[in-house]
């Protein structure tokens, strides 16, 4: 009989975005604010003798070879030549195509979790290096640390900003990231900040009114947030949200939203709550 682990694979927010400019091979340079949030989707995890990465629930759309999930588990495996294989169970609560980082977070979950249940023994510094694989922000997920992030992301400086509570409203509707970033008009040449300076209140998001004009549900969503509090959204969207200094504050005004809008409310942490589990489980 299978045992199975439970792993949190939380949300971060983008406390602002700015690009800065654009490598030869089309990256673009980035500086933003990582910080996460204690809402997430949540991996059971099983360890099985043979090989086989087993994931359920299917994702709609998203082929096994396709899915950062297995794709991480299988990179862990090549990297590290074990034989045992997983079992894993997908609860999803993030929305995809949110800016939320569910799919990153995802795989540094599974590279976290099956580090420690496959007992491979991977530094922090090995994990992150192989979550750059799948994708810019899986190492800010695996390192656990609200950051600031330059180059494409993979730079990261710890950071120790404000944890607020957090309202995110979840539009109707996906973003597509290499849309926003292949258009004409979003802003390139942002004159590089310092984190003193983030941390004194400078930045914004550059995708906003990109997002904006081409998504009118995000419009919305912010333009309806904006009579309780300073809206931001964050990465390339959809999600938007606004920061309160306490819980009740938050779920008051997450009780005025329109009907059939979604969202939550979640306390801004700046350690993750992967690595609480991490530690928990070592013990």
């Amino acid at each position: 009989m299978l045992t199975y682990q439970s792993w949190p694979a939380p949300a971060k927010l983008n406390l602002f975005l700015h690009i800065t400019g654009q490598r030869e091979d089309g990256y673009h340079l980035l500086q933003t604010a990582f910080q996460f949030v204690d809402y997430g989707d949540t991996l059971e995890i099983a360890v099985t003798e043979s090989p086989t990465i087993h994931l359920s629930p299917a994702l709609p759309g998203v082929t096994d070879d396709d899915n950062l999930i297995v794709r991480a588990a299988k990179l862990l495996q090549q990297a590290t030549n074990t034989k045992l294989g997983a079992d894993i169970c997908l609860q999803k609560q993030l929305p995809m195509g949110g800016g939320l980082g569910g799919g990153s977070s995802d795989a540094a979950t599974t590279l976290v979790a099956l580090n420690a249940q496959w007992k491979c023994q991977l530094s922090q510094d090995k994990l992150a290096e192989l979550g750059l694989q799948l994708g810019a922000d899986v190492p800010v997920f695996v390192r656990g640390q609200a950051a600031w992030a330059e180059g494409v992301g993979e730079l990261l400086t710890p950071i120790s900003p404000p944890e607020p509570w957090y309202l995110v409203v979840i539009p109707d509707c996906q973003v597509s990231t290499a849309e926003i970033f292949s258009t004409s008009e979003l802003t390139r040449d942002c004159v590089p900040i310092k984190i003193s300076g983030f941390l004194s209140g400078e930045g914004s998001n550059v995708c906003e009114a990109v997002v904006k004009q081409r998504y009118p549900a995000v419009a919305e969503a912010l333009d309806w947030l904006a009579q309780y509090a300073n809206p931001k959204m964050t990465g390339t969207g959809a999600c938007v949200f606004a920061s309160f200094a306490t819980a009740a504050e938050a779920k008051q005004v997450w009780q005025q939203l329109p009907v059939l809008w979604q969202g939550f409310v979640a306390k801004g942490c700046n350690q993750s709550t992967l690595l609480d589990a991490v530690s928990r489980f070592s013990e």
